[in-house]
């Protein structure tokens, strides 16, 4: 069933499916279990997040401006897979395919705003190595928790009216030619296809917003660790340059792990055919891998978070004991 709505002044009709349908994988047997594998990606990445912000929280060394980009990094990437995974399972688990035109537009906008968010703080971060290294001295003048929520608050709202704008521009098309999604979610350059009126603007968006998520903050990185490389070479002592190189390892490994699965499959579409299949599984493994990964690369990475972690568990063994030992006093008083 399809809405259609004119429009007298242009004297065009514009056909507004009622709903969309999600095809997901086609004719791979048991596709189900696949999808049973990403909701176990998806509770390991709910724990796993939710651990590195409460560590954050709970510890008093971690309540610097480094860690509260870290705080958002896990924050976005758990808002980012909650956008994608659980869709998927209701899809198609429990195969509810259809979604309405609505829903539809919300789903690609929330996809795609998390995408860009995750994007932009692993360039936060970059900001945040080069300062440190750079410019030392006046790091904790430059780098303050103020700061820090500006640029993080400055962030969401460009990409939220930035996407709103994106996302906006799909009202104009009219999809007369198919319903039929050929993705495991509301994937915008698919329903771009999917239209019989002009969609040169929106193929433009296209590429814009390729830039905006991958190429821009890419590309600045790339010159944050140029200019992080070159104040290494004068740093005199091996010791310190050492120091300093561990400090970055554990963002590089975030960036890596996030953008060339990314880039890889992307370039892989445009030079090559790509079996529809293998393209869905590549694009749900690069939305859903690096967010489970993250909290864990962190943890184990991170001299100050390992630190903060044993602290904490040192405390509330204490503090059990501590508890343990009024509950016998206090018996003991009951029984004189």
């Amino acid at each position: 069933m399809s809405s259609i709505q004119s429009n007298s002044s242009a004297n065009e009709t514009f056909v507004r499916p009622a709903t969309f349908f999600l095809s997901g994988l086609s004719n791979v047997p048991h596709a189900k279990y696949y999808y049973v594998f990403l909701s176990l990606v998806y509770v390991a990445t709910v724990l796993g997040n939710s651990f590195i912000m409460c560590v954050i929280y709970l510890s008093r060394r971690l309540h610097t401006a480094k860690y509260v980009v870290v705080f958002h990094l896990a924050f976005s990437d758990l808002c980012g897979s909650s956008t994608v995974i659980p869709k998927i399972i209701d899809t198609f688990l429990f195969e509810h395919q259809e979604i309405s035109y609505e829903a539809c537009l919300a789903n690609t906008f929330f996809i795609y705003h998390f995408l860009n968010i995750q994007s932009l703080t692993l360039l936060v971060m970059a900001y945040d190595r080069l300062v440190a290294i750079c410019f030392p001295l006046r790091y904790h003048a430059i780098i303050t928790k103020p700061t820090m929520f500006l640029i993080l608050g400055g962030m969401w709202i460009y990409s939220v009216t930035y996407f709103s704008v994106f996302i906006g521009l799909l009202n104009r098309l009219s999809f007369c030619k198919s319903n039929v999604i050929d993705s495991y979610f509301c994937d915008y350059s698919l329903l771009n296809k999917l239209a019989c009126n002009d969609n040169s603007i929106n193929i433009l968006m296209i590429k814009i917003c390729f830039g905006v998520m991958i190429g821009m903050p890419l590309m600045l990185i790339f010159v944050s660790y140029f200019c992080i490389s070159l104040a290494l070479f004068k740093i005199a002592h091996g010791a310190d340059q050492a120091k300093a190189i561990k400090t970055c390892t554990s963002h590089l490994m975030l960036v890596a792990i996030s953008y060339i699965p990314y880039l890889s499959s992307h370039i892989a579409f445009l030079t090559s055919h790509i079996q529809p299949n293998t393209r869905l599984i590549n694009h749900s493994l690069t939305q859903t891998i690096s967010p489970m990964l993250n909290p864990i690369i962190y943890t184990l990475k991170t001299e100050e978070v390992m630190q903060s972690i044993k602290d904490l568990y040192k405390s509330s063994k204490v503090s059990s004991t501590v508890q343990l030992k009024c509950r016998r006093n206090s018996k003991l008083k009951l029984q004189v």
